[in-house]
């Protein structure tokens, strides 16, 4: 599970400005950094569906805002995916 330190650390990290918190930048940091934590618990744990599927719904929405930032800004969707190692 991901604390609420590591989640400010992450929100730091990406953010555009100091208040910014929502941004889908900081949406998909946050998102990878849960998805990677739920993907360990899953191998561990094959028979637990109710985190599966909550590790199928945070992988859409990183897809989804991936799929938004592909449009509006080339730039930083392709800073993103190097920063968070997310496609070769």
């Amino acid at each position: 599970m991901l604390t609420s330190i590591d989640k400010k650390k992450i929100i730091t990290d990406f953010q555009m400005s100091s208040n910014d918190t929502g941004s889908s930048a900081v949406q998909v940091a946050v998102l990878t950094a849960e998805i990677n934590d739920l993907q360990g618990h899953c191998k561990l744990n094959h028979k637990d569906y109710s985190s599966r599927r909550g590790l199928l719904q945070k992988v859409s929405y990183r897809k989804a805002h991936l799929k938004y930032l592909q449009k509006t800004n080339k730039e930083l969707y392709q800073d993103l995916l190097k920063r968070l190692n997310l496609r070769k």
